[in-house]
C-alpha cells in the first residue's frame, strides 16, 4: 500500500471578528491506498476541518499535507477525490441521472459515456431504474445513495464523506453502513468518512481517528482488524465491543464531554 494522505503538524487558525480560532492543532496522520479510516469526535474537534483541508475547501496555516503526493489544490484539480456531504444536495430540478451527470458533463465526457457512467454507478449504490426520478421522489437515504453515486461518477481515487448518514433513522442508517461496506469492497477506493456516531466508526472502518476539542488534535488512532466480512451481527461480539470500548475511553480521555 502507498501513502494517500500525509499530514504533517498541520495547524488551521480561522481570523473571525472575535479573533482568531484555533481549529486543528499539531496533526500528523497518514493515510493508505484502500483504507477505511473515520473521524470521529465532538462537535467542534475539527473533524470536518480536517475533511475539508483534504479536499482544498480549507487551506491550512501551518504544517503540510499532501494528496496523492500532492498539494490538496493539485489533487483537487486533478479530480482525485468525491466529496459526499451531510446532506445530499441535489438539484431538485434535475433527476438523479441528471445529477449523477453533472461533474461528467462539467468533464466535457459525451453523452453516450455519460449515460454508461450513470448506470454504472446507479447499479453500485442499487438504484437501478431511478435515473429518471426527482430527488423529492426518494427517501432520504435513496438520495444519499444517488448523492455517492455521483461522488463516484468521474471513478475518483478516493470518496471523502462527511457525516452522510447523521441525519437518517436508526434502520436505514444500519442498511446503508452495510452497502456502504459492499461498495467499499467493490470498488476499492480510499475512504475518509466523518462520524459521531462509534457503532457507525467501529463497523465501517480500518482505523479510527479520534479527536478531542479545543483546539482541534488527534488522541488516539485505533486499528479495527474485524476482517472485510462484516455483517451488523458483529456488533454483538467481543472484539467489535472491545474496539467500541476503546473508542468511548479515548473520547473521554480527550475531555470530549466537556462543555
Amino acid at each position: 500500500m502507498s501513502v494517500v494522505i500525509d499530514a504533517k503538524d498541520l495547524d488551521l487558525t480561522f481570523q473571525t471578528n472575535d479573533g482568531p480560532v484555533h481549529a486543528l492543532s499539531n496533526i500528523n496522520l497518514q493515510v493508505q491506498t484502500g483504507e477505511f479510516v473515520s473521524f470521529i469526535g465532538p462537535s467542534g474537534c475539527g473533524k470536518t476541518t480536517l475533511l475539508r483541508v483534504i479536499a482544498d475547501l480549507e487551506k491550512p496555516t501551518g504544517g503540510s499535507i499532501s494528496v496523492n503526493g500532492v498539494t490538496p489544490e493539485q489533487a483537487r484539480l486533478a479530480r482525485a477525490y468525491g466529496y459526499v456531504f451531510q446532506a445530499a444536495a441535489l438539484y431538485p430540478w434535475r433527476t438523479i441521472g441528471g445529477n449523477i451527470s453533472l461533474p461528467l458533463e462539467v468533464m466535457g465526457i459525451a453523452k453516450a459515456e455519460r449515460t454508461e457512467l450513470i448506470r454504472k454507478n446507479l447499479e453500485l449504490v442499487n438504484l437501478t431504474g431511478f435515473d429518471k426520478k426527482f430527488p423529492w421522489q426518494l427517501s432520504g437515504g435513496m438520495q444519499q445513495r444517488a448523492s455517492i453515486a455521483r461522488a463516484l461518477s468521474f471513478d475518483p481515487d478516493m470518496l471523502l464523506m462527511d457525516e452522510p448518514f447523521g441525519a437518517l433513522d436508526e434502520i436505514v442508517r444500519d442498511h446503508l453502513n452495510e452497502q456502504l461496506l459492499k461498495l467499499w469492497a467493490q470498488t476499492k477506493k480510499t475512504v475518509v468518512f466523518v462520524t459521531h456516531s462509534i457503532p457507525e466508526a467501529v463497523f465501517l472502518s480500518t482505523r479510527i481517528v479520534v479527536m478531542s476539542p479545543r483546539p482541534g488534535r488527534i488522541h488516539e488512532i485505533i486499528d479495527c482488524d474485524l476482517g472485510d466480512d462484516r455483517s451488523l451481527d458483529i456488533r454483538e461480539s467481543p472484539e467489535f465491543l472491545a474496539i467500541a470500548h476503546q473508542v468511548r475511553e479515548g473520547l473521554r480521555q480527550g475531555h470530549s464531554y466537556d462543555d
